[in-house]
């Protein structure tokens, strides 16, 4: 199938499938003899598998570090996340992304109660009119 009928079956766009090929969470597809795209079904489940990921939180970056792994999503898109790797013992992007969201919702936190804080010191603030953009 051409690009925008794969970008329909995976429910997404042709410049996305081009996106994620670029980025390499998705392989060159093999191409007709006039040079347009043509994918099949394992390359619409593995977009599919993506789009998934990227709809959980993981970062193309993220994906992008582990896209020789995405294959192995495409027929259980649900696998287990332990902690660790366990051929490497390293943290899975699970993990390491799941450390990324506490410490920015750690530092959102703190910066409200800060902005808080700074608005009961100040209560002028408090009737000072914001004009939307």
């Amino acid at each position: 199938m051409r690009i925008g009928e794969a970008a329909a079956a995976a429910g997404t766009t042709p410049r996305a499938l081009r996106f994620y090929e670029q980025r390499g969470l998705l392989p060159p597809p093999a191409r007709t003899a006039a040079g347009q795209r043509e994918y099949g079904p394992a390359e619409v489940a593995r977009v599919r598998v993506v789009r998934r990921l990227l709809a959980l939180g993981l970062t193309v970056e993220d994906l992008r570090d582990r896209a020789h792994r995405l294959h192995l999503l495409d027929a259980d898109p649900q696998p287990s996340c332990g902690a660790t790797e366990p051929d490497t013992g390293n943290s899975t992007v699970v993990a390491r992304r799941l450390a990324v969201l506490d410490a920015e919702i750690e530092r959102l936190t703190r910066l409200r109660e800060s902005l808080a804080q700074g608005a009961a010191d100040v209560p002028s603030l408090n009737n000072v009119a914001v004009e939307p953009h």
